[in-house]
């Protein structure tokens, strides 16, 4: 092997060493992070951790015991989702700069890509896989 292949390969060894720590650090940082959203009438706050679990529920004023229960249903259903939109957003940014070229952060998260289209666009053929 001549020495500019091993030069080569050593950079794209460190290359990838660099990014599985880069990986690393965006996976910890989301172990710990919360998100938190407010009613707009401030009457509730939904708190979710770093896979949108609902962690925390708190209400800050006793409004809530006269509302009427669809309304009271709404107000939680509206900050919990909202907290979870806001996670999912930070969830993807993190891990944006990972992703190839083209590809949607969010809709990978999610789980809607579609895995031949999405070769497809990085040039590679399920013929070429078989």
């Amino acid at each position: 092997m001549s020495s500019s292949m091993r030069e080569q390969m050593e950079a794209e060894l460190e290359r990838l060493h660099t990014t599985m720590r880069e990986l690393s650090d965006a996976s910890a940082s989301l172990e710990s992070a919360t998100e938190e959203a407010v009613a707009k009438n401030r009457l509730v706050a939904a708190t979710v951790d770093g896979t949108g679990r609902l962690t925390e529920l708190k209400f800050h004023t006793e409004g809530y015991r006269t509302m009427a229960p669809a309304e009271l249903s709404a107000a939680i259903v509206e900050v919990v989702g909202r907290a979870q939109k806001q996670m999912a957003d930070r969830v993807a940014q993190a891990y944006e700069a990972f992703m190839p070229e083209g590809i949607d952060t969010q809709a990978a998260i999610r789980g809607d890509l579609d895995p031949e289209e999405t070769l497809r666009r990085m040039g590679v053929s399920l013929d070429d896989l078989g």
